[in-house]
């Protein structure tokens, strides 16, 4: 069975999914303080449709839960750990860093002590393109240093500084992810992003298109990019949980013992290519306010994923911006949650 920590959430209900399509038995573990029970409903739902598939399970509570860990480690015979619960709002994160080392960084310690007690050797770490910082060269590769401007990148930069030596210590296999701009969501609309408080910039421009949010604000226009607003790598949610499906099975099958992997499409998008992309399929013309940056906000994050691709023969399905937007859109026309 696949422990996969945060798998209530946004991105980790599409891991979840991924994963439990291939077949693996999965139990999701999640406290619900930015994860949705709606969204292990949505995939008991979805998976019954789809022959072949494994089950799941939900454990209520933290991964910083020593006694719960080891319960789930010992009663699931757990063959892997797919770590995605975290905290992810890079301006919170400057303004509350306690928080975010608390969970991101310390309760992380405690899942991999506990995997070290009960032997589980195996690790998909969800980490983030925040641990670069400002870009020194774009495409940003995997040897890029790692000078994060946030302390959200700060948070995951520590974990990945420990896990070579849990690697050296108690022969920890394991696979980083560096995630550039989720975006999307799955086909059958069944599963997409929803956060309590909205901060990232598809859902937002989406729900004003849909009146359900007043003006929004673009956070700076007067970056070194060619309209003057921050570009990002936004890759597609499905493809980022194949990403993971995919080092998964590479650590099982002991093809890898430890390993850095971007994920991005390798096309960067402007803030307002994205509002344009979102105009078009709603068919609405959406006006906005212009605010000053956000402390930590690199001007440019593109991403070289070349690493992945060879190696886990990873290929993203929907890299055009115009299909991750539509996907989104059919969520939020649907979503019932």
């Amino acid at each position: 069975m696949i422990l996969i920590t945060g798998g209530a959430g946004y991105i980790g209900s599409h891991v979840v999914k991924e994963i439990a399509q291939a077949g693996y038995d999965v139990i999701i573990l999640d406290n619900f303080s930015t994860g949705n029970r709606a969204a292990v409903d949505a995939l008991h739902t979805l998976l019954k449709a789809i022959p072949g598939s494994g089950r799941i399970e939900l454990a209520v509570g933290d991964c910083g839960d020593e006694t719960l860990l080891d319960s789930i480690c010992q009663q699931h015979h757990i063959e892997a750990v797919v770590h995605l619960a975290a905290f992810s709002e890079v301006g919170e994160s400057m303004q509350d860093a306690a928080k975010y080392f608390t969970n991101n960084t310390a309760q992380t310690i405690y899942l991999l002590n506990s995997m070290k007690r009960n032997r589980v050797n195996h690790l998909v770490f969800s980490s983030t393109a925040a641990v670069y910082g400002q870009p020194l060269q774009t495409p940003i590769t995997e040897d890029h240093p790692l000078r994060p401007t946030n302390v959200y990148g700060m948070s995951k930069m520590m974990i990945e500084f420990m896990l070579p030596r849990y690697r050296a210590n108690y022969g920890l296999n394991y696979v980083s992810l560096r995630y550039f701009n989720a975006a999307g969501a799955d086909n059958s609309a069944l599963i997409g992003e929803k956060h309590r408080q909205e901060s990232h910039l598809i859902p937002l421009v989406i729900l004003r298109a849909m009146n359900k949010k007043s003006q929004f604000t673009v956070f700076g226009d007067d970056y070194d990019t060619p309209d003057g607003t921050c570009l990002r790598d936004y890759i597609h949610v499905s493809d980022l949980a194949q990403a993971h499906l995919l080092a998964l099975q590479a650590l099982l099958k002991g093809n890898i013992t430890e390993r850095v992997y971007n994920l991005g499409n390798g096309r960067p998008h402007s803030v307002r290519e994205v509002i344009a992309a979102v105009e078009a399929i709603s068919g609405r013309q959406l006006e906005y306010d212009i605010g000053p940056r956000r402390p930590g906000d690199p001007s440019i994050l593109l991403a070289s994923s070349q690493r992945a691709m060879d190696e886990l023969g990873w290929q993203p399905q929907y890299p055009q911006l115009q299909d991750i937007v539509a996907s989104a859109w059919k969520w939020h026309q649907s979503e019932n949650w």
